[in-house]
Order: structure tokens, then sequence, then C-alpha cells
């Protein structure tokens, strides 16, 4: 039989507690979900500010169809680049000071598509040991090395840099998708000029939220496009569409364009997902109240935590991961909550190093202080 030795491989997974499983699940709104039938409040959601089912995002979306239809047609260099995907780009590139930006289908594909088009033999890339799998991927994918430093560790980073040879992409995240916290931006950009390297941030879960319009990490760091030649950023978080960008120089656009192979060969995003999208940001930097709202739940969720004695990591972004331990005991105490209401998943190795699996808790602006009240109460007795 076919794959028959798959089986194996998935009931060792099984055993060892770390088979994945998909849920049929439905958003309901920014706090809610339907999940095999029952409804949720979600904590599991990268839907930071409820943008996914905002009326004007999706009134944008319907007009976006009804004018360029429901698809682009083709990839970008053929028929596939439209008024809306231009119009996006423009203002990303002027909102973020930086010179272009390059739109892409997901935010794996773009760091895929930098990594690969932009180093080659001899050339190096310098990484945090927590960066996403995404551009772990992209850098082994790569002609060039690939050199890890601990994580926000900056003399670890600089000797690492100091191995480096060729041209050299120094990569760190601005919010790290699992652990929360964030990166020493403006140190690391003072290395990358020290060692004459480029600074990579992937901000796809800063984007959106952080910073005084919603620019994200570029915008309270205040780096240049010399301080952070290469800024990737995704539309699927806080933005609540879904496609991802990289802003940076004309120079290093028009070089992605010739020589980015996710980006030629892949049938550009919808007309009309650019179009919702660009709605979206819009409304996100003048509505700063909603950004507010989900800095006053952070800190809630924060604040009870440590009434409760949870084992969380020092995170001040919407990703509070609450420590287990074991696979096991994540996943009873995610199901344990799931019981009570409350979807948060639990996540394992390999996603998380061993030893640290942990309910990965998300909030987002639409959640209220007695949502979160009752879930750490809730969290803490599953733990308990």
């Amino acid at each position: 039989m076919a794959f028959e030795h798959l089986n194996q491989v998935l009931a060792e997974r099984k055993q060892q507690g770390l088979l994945r499983q998909r849920k049929n699940a439905s958003s309901v709104c920014g706090r809610e979900i339907c999940v095999d039938g029952r409804q949720l409040l979600d904590f599991s959601s990268n839907d930071y500010l409820g943008m996914q089912h905002n009326s004007q995002v999706k009134q944008a979306w319907i007009a976006g169809v009804g004018k360029y239809g429901n698809g682009s047609g083709a990839s970008p260099l053929v028929t596939g680049f439209s008024p809306a995907h231009h119009e996006l780009e423009t203002y990303l590139a002027k909102s973020l000071n930086r010179e272009a930006v390059l739109l892409f289908n997901s935010g794996f594909s773009a760091n895929q598509a930098l990594c690969q088009a932009l180093l080659s033999n001899g050339d190096t890339i310098v990484a945090d040991k927590l960066s996403h799998a995404s551009l772990i991927d992209g850098a082994l994918s790569c002609n060039g090395k690939l050199l890890r430093f601990r994580h926000n560790d900056l003399e670890h980073a600089e000797t690492q840099l100091c191995k480096a040879s060729g041209n050299t992409l120094l990569v760190t995240e601005g919010i790290f998708s699992m652990d929360g916290d964030s990166a020493p931006l403006q140190q690391l950009s003072e290395l990358a000029c020290k060692y004459n390297a480029w600074l990579m941030v992937d901000d796809a879960h800063g984007f959106g939220w952080l910073g005084d319009s919603g620019l994200g990490s570029v915008e309270v760091h205040g780096l240049s496009q010399d301080e952070l030649p290469v800024y990737m950023a995704t539309f699927g978080k806080a933005i609540g569409t879904a496609g991802a960008f990289i802003a940076g120089s004309q120079a290093l656009i028009d070089f992605l364009v010739n020589h980015a192979r996710h980006y030629i060969y892949s049938t550009a995003m919808p007309a009309s997902q650019a179009f919702a999208t660009l709605a979206s940001v819009k409304q996100i930097q003048s509505d700063s109240e909603s950004r507010q709202r989900l800095k006053d739940n952070i800190a809630w969720f924060k604040a009870c935590a440590v009434e409760q004695g949870l084992r969380v990591l020092p995170s001040d972004s919407p990703i509070q991961p609450v420590i287990c331990g074991g696979n096991e005991q994540a996943v009873e105490a995610s199901t344990s909550l799931n019981n009570k209401g409350f979807c948060v998943v639990a996540i394992r190795p390999p996603t998380v190093p061993k030893g640290t699996s942990r309910l990965r808790v998300t909030l987002s602006a639409q959640h209220t202080q007695q949502d979160i009240s009752a879930l750490v109460s809730s969290i803490a007795r599953s733990l308990s």
C-alpha cells in the first residue's frame, strides 16, 4: 500500500503528544468563533483589531470584486498587476517612508522569495534563533550559509556577524510569534551598520497595531530605510485580510520583481483583496481607539495573570504565552478550556523548544475585561 510507513510516523507523533489535527472553525467576530459547531470565546486568532469582520472593509472587498472581478487572472508580470495593487503599494511606501513596496500572497512566500533571490554562494544569513519557520526555510533553501544567534542576544549576534562572509542579511522579527516579545531593533540596526550587513525585520505581528498610527516597528523605532533596508509585514493579522509585502529601496524592489520566483511565477493576489486591504490600513490609521483598547486588554491580561500566579513570558504584545512545560499538560489544559467555552490552542515542539509547550493566548481589541478575567481564572484552574 502506498505510504503505509506514514501510519507509523503518525502513531509515534500521537504517542508523543505532538499530533496536529485541524478543527472546523469559522470566525463569528473578533471575540467569538464557532469550532465543530460550538460557540467559543476566541483567544487564538491573530485578528488583533477585529478587522476580519469590519463592515467597511467588507464593503470595500465587495466593491473591489465589482470593479476587478473575483481573481487577478494572471501573475503580476503578465496581466495580474492592477491599479488596486499599484495604489496599495504606493500608499504603503509613502506611509513607511520607503522608496517602494512589493506585494506577495503570503508572508511565507515573501520571506522565502527574499532569501532565495538576494543571497547566493558565499553570502550569509545571520538570524535570531526564534525567527519564523518561513525565514529559516528560506535561509536553508538559498545558496548562502545560515548562522543563528541566541534569541535577542546582541553579543552572540555580533559574534555570528564576525563569522559572516559576502553579502550579509541580519534577520529578526518585530514581535516574535510564539513568545510575543520584541527585538532590540535599534541596537541590531547599529550592529548591521558596523558589520556592513542588511537588517531585515519580519513585522507580521506588529504591523497594524504598533505605533501611533499602526505602522508597526518602523514607526515605533523610527528606523529609516538606510537603518532598516528590508521590511516585511503581513495583512493576515491586525489588518484582517491576507497577503504580505516587502518594503525597501527601489533597487531592492526592482531586483525582486526580476529575481523573486515566488512573485514571478505565482498568480497575483486578487485585486479586490488589495482594494480591501488598503481600506483596512487607512481605517486603522484613523482609528486610535481600537488600538488603545487592544493595549488596555494586554495590560489587563498581564495584571490578571500576575494575580493568579500564571507562568507567563515577558510580552507587551497581544501574544501572551502561558507556559505549561509538558506536551500532554498543554493539550489537557487546552481541552479543559475548550470545555469551558474558550478557544486557546496548545503550542508544542517543534514549533517551540522542548519543555516549553504552552497555551498561546492572543488578545483582541474586541475582548472585554470580563472575557479576559474569566479566561485567566479558567487557565489557573486548568493548570492547578
